[in-house]
């Protein structure tokens, strides 16, 4: 009688205890977040305050953690305005143990560059157009290529015979790994979209990012 009692309590938390968690055609389905919008890129800005929204690109670009290393200006030669460009050094990505760090979106993008050493750059072009301008954000992703992982001591003392030129302490500390180069990943979509809605949200409803026409 105990052993049976056992299993008849047994089948009613399997079977009744858990009937109230299953999806019924009359119950409503579950919702899933909405999907964050996407814009154009390029994306139209109706604005003719090139000063201002020069000042508010730089903005956005230091804050997402990129370092400038040329900035051409959107600039006027006689009657006919000239395209402006914004190019940054490389940005070594943040990790999952960096939190308050920007330049990678969470989820993947953050564990990628914890597991591998990724960096980022990014290209801004300003663009003239019939009331006001097209902003294009390109950011390339891009994976450090390594003549052996890091804290391997395999291979330490045996001589390349691929034809490779390595100077060792050029990119690398002595013992470590040596920087042989950067091999491109493509470009980030994500933080792109980070970038035009950074942008969007600091420009506000003077001068609306909208979709290019």
């Amino acid at each position: 009688m105990e052993r049976r009692g056992f299993l008849g309590l047994a089948g009613w938390v399997v079977l009744g205890g858990c009937a109230p968690l299953a999806w019924t055609p009359s119950a409503p389905a579950p919702s899933l977040p909405a999907p964050a919008p996407t814009l154009e890129n390029p994306a139209f800005v109706a604005t003719y305050d090139r000063e201002f929204l020069w000042n508010e690109l730089v903005a956005t670009v230091e804050q997402l953690g990129f370092r400038i290393e040329r900035e051409d200006r959107v600039r006027q030669v006689g009657d006919v305005l000239v395209e402006g460009r914004i190019d940054t050094f490389p940005a070594d990505s943040p990790t999952l143990l960096e939190p308050w760090r920007r330049g990678a979106p969470a989820g993947y993008e953050r564990l990628e560059s914890t597991l591998q050493s990724i960096r980022r750059r990014a290209s801004v072009r300003v663009i003239p157009a019939a009331g006001g301008f097209l902003i294009e954000a390109v950011i390339l992703k891009e994976l450090e290529d390594v003549n052996r992982p890091e804290r391997s001591t395999v291979g330490e003392a045996t001589f390349r015979h691929d034809g490779a030129l390595v100077r060792p302490g050029e990119t690398a500390e002595l013992g470590g790994p040596i920087t042989l180069g950067w091999i491109p990943l493509g470009r980030d979509i994500l933080l792109e979209q980070e970038f035009l809605l950074e942008v969007q949200s600091r420009l506000g409803g003077a001068a609306p990012l909208l979709s290019s026409p």
